[in-house]
This record gives C-alpha cells, sequence and structure tokens, in this order.
C-alpha cells in the first residue's frame, strides 16, 4: 500500500486526504482516488507542464460547466469524482449520437461563459497552439497547406477571445450523475476564438461515426453554438490537419485525422 502513495505524499496531509483506490500513472500525471472527510476525490499530480497549466484552467472555470476543483496548487489539484453511470461514448456509438453532441455542445456553452477576472496567465495564445501545423504544411502540401492555410484565415478573424478546455471530446465530458450533470475535465489552456472549441467533439469517439454523423453533427453544432456553418467547417479542417501534424510529430500514423478531414472537405 505505501507504494502506491509514491509522488502523491505532500498532499495527502495537506488536503486530508485518505486513499480510495490503486494509483494511476500516465505519461503526464498521476492520480490518485482518494476522500476528503465524506466526498469522493481524485488527487492528480502533474508530471507535465501542460497538466499543471491544465490544473490553473480548471481552478478558474470554478465548477462551471467543468468537474469542481477542490483544492489546487501549482503542482496538483484535488477534483470531485463523476461517478455518474452514463458515457458519451457509449452514447455515440449506441444510437445516441445527437444527444451526445449536444451535451457536449452545452458543456463548451458553459466553460466559455464570462467569468470575473482575467484569463489565467498560463493559458496558451490559439496562434502558438498552432505552431505544429506550419512546418508539416510547407514540407508536405497537399491537405496540409490546405488546413494551413484555412487556419491562418481564421486565426487573422478571431471573435473576442475566451478561454478554450482545447480537447472537448467524448472521453473529457463525464456523468456526474443527477446532481451534478455533465462536466468537463482534462483541459488543454488555450486562449483565442471560441470555435476552436467545437472542432474535436466533431471527430470523436472513432473516425467512422465522425463520418457518419457528420451532417447531424454539423447541424447541431450550427444551431447550438450560433457560429455559421462554413465557419464550423472551417475549424474543423484547421483542427485535423493540427492534430494529423501533431500524431505525425508523435511518430504516429494519422489516417484517423486525414479520413476525417477529406470528409470535411467534401463539404467545404
Amino acid at each position: 500500500m505505501a507504494a502506491e502513495f509514491t509522488g502523491f505524499e505532500p498532499w495527502i496531509g495537506r488536503w486530508g486526504l485518505a486513499q480510495d483506490g490503486a494509483a494511476i500513472e500516465t505519461p503526464s500525471s498521476r492520480l490518485l482516488p482518494v476522500r476528503q472527510g465524506g466526498r469522493a476525490a481524485f488527487l492528480k499530480v502533474a508530471l507535465h507542464p501542460e497538466e499543471k497549466r491544465g490544473g490553473a484552467v480548471m481552478a478558474w472555470y470554478a465548477g462551471g460547466g467543468a468537474a469542481q476543483v477542490l483544492a489546487h496548487d501549482h503542482e496538483a489539484v484535488l477534483l470531485e469524482r463523476l461517478n455518474g453511470p452514463r458515457s458519451l461514448t457509449a452514447m455515440a456509438r449506441g444510437g445516441q449520437d445527437e444527444a451526445a453532441c449536444r451535451i457536449l455542445c452545452e458543456t463548451a456553452a458553459r466553460l466559455h461563459a464570462p467569468r470575473p477576472g482575467p484569463p489565467p496567465a498560463v493559458a496558451i495564445p490559439l496562434e502558438r497552439w498552432f505552431a505544429a501545423l506550419w512546418p508539416r504544411a510547407e514540407a508536405d502540401g497537399g491537405v496540409f497547406a490546405r488546413a494551413a492555410a484555412t487556419a491562418r484565415e481564421l486565426l487573422a478573424s478571431q471573435g473576442p477571445p475566451v478561454v478554450l478546455h482545447g480537447d472537448i471530446h467524448h472521453g473529457n465530458v463525464l456523468d456526474g450523475g443527477p446532481s451534478r450533470g455533465w462536466r468537463a475535465i482534462d483541459p488543454k489552456g488555450v486562449l483565442g476564438d471560441r470555435g476552436y472549441d467545437y472542432a474535436n467533439q466533431l471527430c470523436n469517439p472513432d473516425a467512422e461515426t465522425a463520418i457518419r454523423q457528420l451532417d447531424a453533427r454539423l447541424a447541431i453544432t450550427v444551431e447550438m453554438s450560433g457560429l455559421p456553418r462554413e465557419r464550423v467547417l472551417a475549424w474543423l479542417v484547421a483542427y485535423l490537419g493540427l492534430s494529423a501534424a501533431w500524431t505525425l510529430s508523435d511518430g504516429g500514423d494519422p489516417w484517423q485525422a486525414l479520413a476525417i478531414l477529406e470528409a470535411a472537405l467534401a463539404y467545404s
């Protein structure tokens, strides 16, 4: 049991926590199910700067569309544990895709709502977020060049900047049960045009579902976001080019992003 506390010790005592399950380690963070008093929570300790930034953004959201932060410092965050039985991935694959899309759009709107005070200083400007796309477009041309051109047009015509989640998809919006509803986790912490946050949810939970449901999802996203259809499509093209560039940079095969990109371009 003691080994499972490795890396968690400073916060266990500081925040009055009791272990409530096995520790989980990912490449970017360590997580420990805990209880604080009678409340179920997750202690998340960042191993990567992106996770530290995400913790600061979660605290800034203050539970508005996101999981409630119970405690936070530079290295770690204590989050309410969302134990509802529903899954947006299961809904999307089980005949309720349109309902899942509406939940994702509602969550994005709640995250984008105005809040008192300035945005977190750690939030990355959307222009910098797209940095991986430009050299890939120059090297490979083709759909990467088209996605890059679209991205540049969008970045030059952004609306008022909001704190973007940066990774809204079916696995990052969890069911908190009847009392809490759907709540986002794991933000990337980006600052820019709100349209960007509607792109990734159009691409998940897998390429087959995304392509099959693209027309219906676009209609719902346009309705619920109030954004023009052509602008939602443009953000989708730009995001997919960026996603494929990231995958290539990591040594992976970007076939899923490129398959959805081809479908999106057919709508453009």
